[in-house]
């Protein structure tokens, strides 16, 4: 007897979805991130550029510090001791390349351009920073 009460206890249905209704889920989940999603490009993109900003104020800061020690800014990223992080098309992390644009004894000018388009609009975020410190937004993403 007790060998037949256990097996009605095995045999017994234990509550649960079927394949149908975690479709149909997913499938709603899926149209409500369709329909989200073009509202947080804008976020995505203002979050990615915080990158450029601060990688930007690094250049600022070391440019600073060799125009204290030499009287002049350098136009060499690696004379300022900046190494730029692999961009994602490069197997990496950053959404932008850094370059030194100019350089004189009193200005320098450094650019961060976006190797790809945030909100795929053909148009690539592209932000900018001199001896001022302040990073300027020159092409908006």
């Amino acid at each position: 007897m007790k060998k037949k009460s256990f097996l009605k206890q095995i045999a017994k249905k234990v509550p649960a979805n079927n394949l149908q209704e975690v479709l149909i889920v997913l499938v709603i989940i899926g149209i409500l991130l369709l329909l989200a999603l073009p509202n947080l490009m804008p976020l995505i993109a203002k979050a990615k550029s915080i990158e450029a900003q601060s990688q930007l104020k690094y250049i600022y800061n070391s440019q600073t510090t060799h125009k204290y020690m030499y009287s002049k800014y350098s136009f060499d990223l690696n004379e300022i001791n900046f190494e730029a992080p692999k961009t994602i098309k490069e197997n990496g992390t950053s959404n932008y390349n850094y370059e030194l644009i100019e350089s004189t004894a009193n200005h320098f000018l450094a650019r961060a351009t976006a190797v790809t388009d945030f909100d795929g609009d053909g148009i690539m975020n592209v932000w900018e920073i001199n001896e001022d410190g302040v990073p300027r937004q020159i092409v908006p993403d």
